[in-house]
């Protein structure tokens, strides 16, 4: 029986024998930029595969995400950058650097406990790194007038709270992360009500910028091609609409955060609902041999209420 360490080691073995001279062409031919939409797509396949509690379709799921750091650290140790043995000693270090309360004598009892611990421990390697690039960039604001430097600095991006947080990811997941971090430098609601008042403000906030928006009004675009018979509406007006809806969103976000939910998991969950629901009124519309697009928004409407009601019963 092999062990855990020899199971990991045939797989690093088998990435390395596929981009070999005289392995896999596709898997040779494959860079960093290329693979990223693969990671992003076997990401959410593992989320999908929670939700579902599919937990045999899970353990494949993984193996695929572990596939990806398998294929990034060949490809960096090809280019002398890095190897998997730098990705496992840099893991096993932060795992055991950043859990004093198990490895050290930092007292934790609490999850809460071990949160702000945690927190407070990246906000330090934050810190850390930060100075090591000044230190070492030469792009870097050096101090200037004889090495003096003044008693109030122009922000830096290096040192800011929000530093280290992505731009790349989806953009719930970014506004969860940005709203989170500036909380735990206290920059944050007092109560979930002020959240609900703030919501009502960027309501109405929307609803100001829609008395500019053409006659006669914002419709739905009706069926057919889409976009077809859609309204004009002026650059700037539509700039500012999507500046209030962006608003909407992160302050929908923020009480998602404040209750202790993700906001990704809540909408992805909610469009697998509306998915589900759907497809039961299609199901239902095909046994007269009829499609959406065949009926009434008002049937569409009963055959919707219909759906919810099932749901309710199962």
């Amino acid at each position: 029986m092999s062990t855990t360490g020899e199971r990991f080691e045939h797989a690093v073995n088998i990435m390395k024998r596929l981009r070999a001279p005289g392995g896999c062409p596709w898997d040779r031919e494959q860079t960093f930029d290329s693979i990223k939409p693969y990671t992003l797509e076997e990401t959410y396949e593992v989320l999908e595969a929670i939700d579902n509690r599919d937990w045999a379709e899970l353990s494949g799921e993984l193996g695929d995400l572990l596939l990806q750091v398998l294929f990034y650290s060949e490809m960096a140790e090809e280019q002398a950058s890095f190897s998997i043995d730098d990705v496992l000693d840099r893991l096993s270090t932060k795992l055991v650097d950043r859990h004093p309360h198990v490895f050290g004598d930092v007292k934790a009892d609490t999850p809460s406990e071990v949160l702000r611990n945690w927190e407070a421990l990246k906000a330090e390697e934050r810190k850390k790194k930060a100075q090591t690039v000044d230190v070492t960039d030469p792009e870097s604001n050096a101090p200037k007038n004889g090495g003096k430097q003044s008693a109030v600095q122009p922000p830096d991006a290096r040192h800011s709270v929000l530093a280290g947080i992505s731009s790349a990811m989806p953009s719930l997941l970014e506004a969860y992360k940005l709203s989170s971090r500036a909380a735990q430098a206290g920059f944050d609601w007092p109560d979930v009500e002020g959240l609900f008042d703030k919501l009502s403000e960027e309501t109405d906030e929307l609803r100001q910028q829609l008395k500019e928006y053409p006659a006669p009004g914002p419709r739905p675009q009706g069926r057919g091609v889409a976009g077809s018979g859609r309204q004009y509406v002026p650059e700037d007006l539509r700039n500012r609409l999507e500046e209030e809806v962006g608003d909407l969103f992160f302050v929908v976000v923020n009480i998602a955060r404040y209750l202790s939910l993700d906001a990704e998991s809540a909408l992805r969950k909610t469009n697998r609902k509306f998915r589900r629901r759907f497809r039961w009124i299609e199901e239902r519309l095909l046994e007269s041999g009829r499609t959406p697009e065949q009926a009434s928004m008002e049937e569409l409407e009963s055959l919707w209420l219909q759906a919810k009601h099932q749901e309710k019963q199962q």
